[in-house]
Parts: C-alpha cells; sequence; structure tokens
C-alpha cells in the first residue's frame, strides 16, 4: 500500500470485462485527480486451515491467476489512458475485507457490476450493501446498458437529493464529478406529496453549490414518484447517478433491502454510493 498522503483511486479487478470497464473509468478519475490508480485483486483459498504442499500449490495458483488478470486491467487501462501512474496489489482474503482495508484513504473505489474469482457475486445479497455502506470513500459501481457494456461517456451527472446530512455529501461529490467531466448536473428530488415546499427546500440546499460553482448548469427536477424508478428513468441519458448512503424522506433506505439492488443491478450507467466522512 502506498503512503497515506498519496491520493488513490481503488479499481477491483477479478477478470472480468465488467472489471476491466470499470479500471479504465477509474483511469479517468485518477488522471482528474491528479491520483494513483491502485489495481487490487483479492482471492480466497477454499479451506484455509489445510496446509501443506497442496495448499502452497493452490495458493500459488490462485497468484499466478491474480497476476494474469492485472496484466489484463493494466493493459486495457495503458491503451487508453497511458499517462496514469499505477500500483498493483494482490492480497489474499475476503475480498470485500480487502477492498474495505484497501479504501482507507483512498479518495474513491470503484467497481464492476459483475464478475468471477474472487469477486463473484459482489452485488448479489449484502456483499455490495456492506462495502458501500462501509468502505472509507465513496464507492462507484461502473454500469453501462448491459452488465459488461462501456459505460456512457456523455450525458449529465444526476444527483439524488432528499435533504438528509449525506445528500448534501452526495451533492458536493456530484458537482465536482459535473465540473471534472464538463457536463451538466440534474437535481432529482421525489416526493409522494408534492407541495410548493418542495422545491423551495431543494433550492435552499442548492444555494452554497450554486455559489461554489458558479459555472455549472444545474438542473432541478421535483417529481411525483418513487425513488428508484425515477432515478433509472433519468439514468437512461445519464453518464453517472449519483445518491448517499441513507437519507429520509423519498430516499429512506436507498442500501437498505432490494431498493440499492436495484439501482445497482439495473441502472444503465455507473452508480456513485457517497457516505458522509464523519460516518464511523
Amino acid at each position: 500500500m502506498s503512503g497515506l498522503d498519496e491520493n488513490v483511486v481503488l479499481a477491483g479487478v477479478d477478470g472480468s470485462p465488467s472489471a476491466r470497464n470499470a479500471a479504465v473509468w477509474a483511469a479517468e478519475e485518477a488522471l482528474q485527480r491528479g491520483a494513483l490508480l491502485r489495481l487490487v485483486q483479492a482471492y480466497l483459498i477454499p479451506s484455509p486451515g489445510i496446509t501443506g504442499p497442496f495448499v502452497a500449490g493452490v495458493r500459488s495458483g490462485f497468484q499466478g491467476q491474480a497476476e494474469r488478470w492485472l496484466d489484463e486491467a493494466e493493459a486495457a487501462v495503458r491503451e487508453q489512458w497511458p499517462q496514469v501512474r499505477i500500483e498493483r496489489v494482490v492480497a489474499e482474503g475476503n475480498p470485500v475485507a480487502v477492498l474495505l482495508r484497501e479504501s482507507r484513504g483512498a479518495e474513491l473505489a470503484v467497481l464492476g457490476s459483475r464478475g468471477l474469482g474472487g469477486f463473484t457475486g459482489l452485488l448479489i445479497g449484502s456483499t455490495a450493501v456492506s462495502l458501500a455502506a462501509h468502505a472509507r470513500c465513496p464507492v462507484v459501481v461502473v454500469r453501462g446498458r448491459m452488465p459488461d457494456d462501456v459505460p456512457p461517456a456523455a450525458g449529465p451527472v444526476v444527483v439524488g437529493l432528499d435533504g438528509a446530512a449525506d445528500s448534501d455529501e452526495a451533492l458536493g461529490f456530484a458537482c465536482a464529478e459535473a465540473i471534472a467531466r464538463d457536463t451538466s448536473l440534474t437535481v432529482v428530488h421525489t416526493w409522494n406529496e408534492l407541495s410548493p415546499d418542495e422545491r423551495r427546500g431543494v433550492e435552499e440546499q442548492l444555494a452554497l453549490w450554486r455559489e461554489k460553482y458558479p459555472g455549472l448548469r444545474i438542473d432541478v427536477e421535483i417529481v411525483r414518484g418513487r425513488p428508484v424508478r425515477t432515478l433509472l428513468e433519468y439514468g437512461e441519458n445519464a453518464r453517472l447517478v449519483v445518491v448517499g448512503s441513507r437519507g429520509r424522506g423519498g430516499f429512506t433506505g436507498m442500501l437498505l433491502g432490494s431498493t440499492s439492488q436495484a439501482l445497482l443491478a439495473h441502472s444503465t450507467c455507473p452508480v456513485a454510493v457517497v457516505r458522509p466522512r464523519s460516518a464511523p
């Protein structure tokens, strides 16, 4: 691991096309941030309590496969972003635990939408929820229209806003992403019962960010409907959808149960989950 003073964008690698797309996406982020790209491959030895020559051979095989997958990911990154600085990490252990450890001090953690090897089933059950809920930095799951498709390179950044404290963190992240990608920001607020106060509340929350980013075009959409369905619809023409890790009102429980899984599994563009920096 690099020194803690090094800016790092983390990308999980597992040999899948989705993970290679994520590594390329993460490389662009690293360049924009002046950061190091850290490619991480984690593997778990079956029956770790067993010792002897057989296990040593199995471990050597896993390590060799990990290096080959990292070679493939690095080659894909170099083809598009040859100037990016790259660090490679191979680790034995539970992939989520490894990624959580590597996320300490990182600016961003980036994953593919589905994978092979050590990251198999990353978006099944509680694994993705755990990573997004506990990583020490924002987490981006890179998707295209189909899971293995290249993510879109055009369109606005879309952020779900509900007035909660961590939605303000998500809003700041989304503003920075829109500026870095030279595009506009679409702020989406959903509510079951519309009232004149809804737009006023959103505009009050946006005031600081409009002042901070005067050159950024910010469009506000107040929509009556379900949050995930609405964000999926706006994500159809977006290059990134950003949400907070928890919320109130329309986005309550964004990372609990089937709500987050639907967004992460069905979005047609990358999805960023942003936790408050002060969260334990």
